[in-house]
């Protein structure tokens, strides 16, 4: 959202703070990355209009991005209380189960978040990695001989092959901010995936406004250099594909490494391996 429109939407609450005008303003900061203002903005329209799911949904992501699992949890919850059933809120629960090791939970919420939203192609990959990893026992019954090729690929081992044993990460993010394959493990064990998809998930949202105002045609490819790593983005299926390496890698590599990572993350969408 251009910045002319996020201050016309803020005119416009301001003059009706009772409005639901805060939902789209609300995710508009959100994106933007102006997160502690979102928060604001959105918890004085959900005081304003508890029963409203849809405003509990938007301070469950702004407290993802925010790195307060525990708070997202709690709105969406509530949201669940309000309307049973609720995609957003089912997916939202369901990602979180699976950072917490919950696998059978997480199964069955983004089975359910699944069948209200048929078309997520991350979110049907993600569920065939998780319903593999509740029903071991059923992949070890597959029959002697059975393709290699119907086997279901770990999500968060999805990349390995493609990055080597060198410190370099690829993570696929999904149209809502999740990471839905690949890690971010820190040095002392710790994935801060989720936390690194969180600050770059209105990215791609900047990228094709500036595209479009430009009139270049669909984006491509962002690189970012930083005085230590190498960061570049690509569109994959409806989210987008980052991959992050050290500063002393050729950009050329990171590029090609970005390449291969893409159609590494098209074909697992596609076939779940």
């Amino acid at each position: 959202m251009a910045t002319d429109e996020v201050r016309a939407i803020s005119d416009q609450l301001a003059a009706d703070p009772s409005s639901i005008a805060f939902l789209p303003l609300g995710e508009a900061l959100r994106r933007r990355g102006q997160l502690d203002v979102a928060w604001k903005v959105a918890q004085r329209g959900a005081e304003r209009h508890p029963q409203r799911p849809d405003a509990h949904d938007l301070l469950a992501r702004i407290a993802i991005d925010r790195g307060e699992p525990s708070r997202a949890q709690s709105e969406w919850e509530a949201v669940l209380r309000l309307a049973p059933g609720h995609a957003a809120a089912q997916k939202g629960l369901g990602f979180l189960r699976f950072q917490q090791g919950d696998f059978a939970g997480a199964a069955e919420l983004l089975g359910a978040a699944l069948l209200a939203d048929p078309d997520d192609q991350s979110l049907a990959a993600a569920l065939g990695t998780l319903r593999a990893a509740v029903d071991e026992s059923a992949v070890a019954a597959a029959p002697p001989g059975a393709s290699d090729a119907h086997a279901v690929t770990d999500a968060r081992a999805l990349f390995d092959e493609i990055l080597g044993d060198q410190p370099q990460t690829a993570l696929l993010i999904d149209r809502d901010g999740y990471v839905v394959a690949g890690q971010y493990r820190t040095a002392d064990g710790r994935d801060l995936g989720a936390d690194l998809a969180a600050q770059l998930s209105g990215v791609s949202d900047e990228a094709e406004r500036a595209v479009e105002y430009l009139k270049l045609g669909a984006w491509k490819q962002i690189v970012f250099e930083s005085e230590a790593a190498s960061l570049a983005m690509a569109p994959s299926g409806e989210g987008v594909l980052l991959v992050a390496t050290p500063r002393s890698v050729p950009l050329g590599f990171v590029r090609r490494l970005l390449e291969r990572s893409v159609a590494r993350a098209q074909r697992w969408l596609e076939t779940g391996t």
